[in-house]
């Protein structure tokens, strides 16, 4: 007769109060997972997370309340659930599980490691990390209304990033600061200037327009000879836009005839960019005051009419006044915090959001676009899909069904299982799905991971080797690079001091050539890239590199109706927690949930 000890069988209980497990998380997912974890028996957790409280994460988050703003997310879950469970054994880490202290050997301590994450960079390491411990892990994900739940096992499933992950989309430069056609665009312009102004400068932000546009094809001392600049105090010449603002003293009435004047009536002077688009409408200042003036406009009263603040839309004039005293506000902060100080912006700062509202709505405005409210923009500077307490909840509980199947050696029992807004044909919102088998081309669980990257030896320096292709699109965190010559040439060491002499030395100074071979070795994760080379003379404008092939960068087009959202909870990969193709729209074609898309997931192909 079958033992029971509660709702499991005796071995499985036993088995969940004496493992070791790994929650890598404690936001929305996490506190709903460790609820989960200690009410099911699970006794000995260890939880890391580099993160602390905000407000902002008190209507979901809830183990934490107003009282613990500002701590450490891992600690006070912690000790908010060892208050409900004092048996539970929780070690918790205020830490990034990126850290070399996390090495190969702490990941083999755990029988089971659960991902409760919200950005790719993490999950690809800690992916690498379980398959070099050769652990289970169990990855998860929210995206609104949607989620899902996969496992992740060594030589058995795919792991997460054998399959292409939908990349954060990026603009030209020239589309940002000469022909926006998208309110995005304006809006990225508006996060642009925010750093331009009162941030860190950034040369790839830059916000003036861009004379060097190969679509505008202007003569520019004829332009110079035409273009009127504003006759008042606000003349300009062309300086670093931070500097030229501190010259003025961060004056509102002067930044805004910069911006939506002069700088406008550059562009007009770029005739061929005109030619096929309609013009921007420069913009006066005293002209809007004018018109202000007869409308008695109040501007705390527009933001409260009509509904909720944040979903009010305000006229022109209301967004020079917003603008105005946003940048009093934040000039004053800056100067409160002494010679060269820097703001960061954050969505959730209230004048650095209406700051990015109104001018991203002001440059609408010029250039035609409907203008939007302060809680679409918001939304759409963070790409943020609004979280939803219920789908953390429902994610967490399948987290802790799959690790279930898992501890009973069921793994063949395991499966995907998606969550969607609405039921399927069957009436069913939970739809799993078979795990896919690994890819035998991915470049990180293969038996020899290679690539073939397309770039140009003589203009490639060691230091965009090292942090622009190793670290930043293949995952690396600490690699050691060596060219295949047979003599061994050390390229890049992670050893502190080694070879910074490298860094701004170009590939061709070492020999290398179209054919040459480097093997990248990352000790940390356990992990090792054979990285083919590919000479190229002509790449794509403003690519310094491309990879060819499988590699994870040739992802499916998602379909219309997730377009703009593809970052969730203020990060752009908590909705891509999936393995397989289907987790990319969180579709599947079984339950006619993929019509809309070319390519068919595992379960139909």
């Amino acid at each position: 007769m079958v033992q029971l000890v509660g709702p499991l069988r005796k071995e499985l209980a036993d088995s969940v109060s004496s493992c070791r497990v790994l929650v890598v998380g404690a936001g929305g997912i996490g506190c709903e997972l460790l609820k989960n974890l200690v009410l099911t028996g699970f006794r000995n957790i260890e939880v890391i997370d580099l993160d602390t409280i905000d407000v902002s994460n008190l209507n979901r988050q809830f183990l934490f309340q107003k009282k613990h703003v500002g701590k450490s997310k891992a600690q006070v879950a912690k000790e908010s659930v060892v208050q409900f469970c004092p048996k539970a054994n929780i070690t918790a880490y205020h830490d990034s599980i990126m850290n070399p202290d996390y090495s190969v050997e702490f990941f083999r301590n755990f029988a089971l490691v659960m991902n409760a994450l919200d950005n790719r960079a993490a999950r690809n390491h800690v992916n690498r990390m379980c398959l070099a411990a050769d652990i289970p892990l169990i990855e998860s994900g929210t995206a609104g209304y949607l989620g899902q739940v996969t496992i992740i096992k060594k030589g058995l499933t795919e792991c997460y990033e054998c399959q292409p992950k939908p990349t954060q989309k990026t603009f030209p430069g020239c589309t940002i600061r000469n022909t926006p056609s998208e309110p995005i665009h304006c809006i990225v312009w508006a996060k642009y200037l925010f750093n331009q102004l009162f941030g860190e400068e950034d040369a790839d932000q830059e916000v003036s327009p861009d004379t060097a546009d190969p679509e505008a094809a202007w003569d520019p001392s004829e332009a110079a000879a035409r273009a009127t600049a504003s006759e008042q105090d606000g003349d300009i010449k062309r300086v670093s836009t931070k500097d030229w603002a501190r010259s003025t003293g961060y004056d509102p009435v002067k930044l805004f005839n910069k911006l939506f004047k002069d700088d406008i009536m550059y562009l007009l002077t770029m005739d061929k960019l005109w030619r096929k688009r309609k013009a921007p409408l420069p913009l006066e200042w005293s002209e809007l005051q004018k018109q202000g003036e007869h409308s008695h406009f109040s501007l705390v009263e527009e933001m409260l009419g009509g509904g909720l603040k944040d979903q009010h839309v305000l006229g022109v004039y209301g967004y020079s006044q917003l603008f105005s005293e946003s940048v009093k506000t934040l000039s004053s902060q800056l100067a409160e915090r002494g010679a060269g100080a820097e703001l960061v912006w954050d969505k959730d700062d209230p004048p650095a959001m209406d700051f990015v509202t109104a001018a991203a709505n002001l440059r609408m405005h010029v250039f035609s676009m409907n203008m939007k409210s302060r809680f679409d923009i918001k939304s759409m500077a963070g790409n943020i899909i609004p979280a939803i307490a219920t789908t953390n909840a429902v994610i967490a509980g399948l987290i802790v069904l799959e690790a279930l199947k898992v501890l009973s050696g069921d793994l063949d029992q395991c499966c995907t299982i998606f969550l969607n807004k609405q039921p399927n044909p069957k009436k069913k919102l939970l739809v799993p799905c078979a795990l896919d088998p690994p890819n035998l081309n991915c470049y990180v669980c293969a038996s020899k991971p290679e690539v073939t990257v397309r770039l140009n030896v003589s203009s490639t320096m060691i230091q965009t080797l090292q942090d622009k292709i190793l670290k930043e699109r293949f995952g690396m965190v600490a690699p050691d690079v060596q060219i295949e010559d047979g003599k061994g040439t050390i390229l890049i060491s992670s050893e502190e001091g080694e070879t910074e002499g490298n860094n701004s030395k170009f590939l061709s100074d070492f020999g290398i050539r179209n054919g040459s071979r480097l093997q990248a070795d990352d000790f940390l994760q356990d992990y090792t890239l054979l990285v083919n080379v590919l000479h190229s003379d002509e790449l794509g404008k403003d690519m310094e590199f491309e990879v060819v092939g499988d590699a994870p960068d040739k992802a499916p087009t998602p379909s219309t109706q997730e377009e703009g959202k593809n970052i969730t909870n203020g990060n752009k990969d908590s909705a891509q927690p999936s393995t397989s193709s289907t987790g990319n729209n969180m579709h599947c074609c079984r339950n006619n949930l993929c019509r809309l898309n070319s390519w068919r997931c595992s379960v139909c192909k």
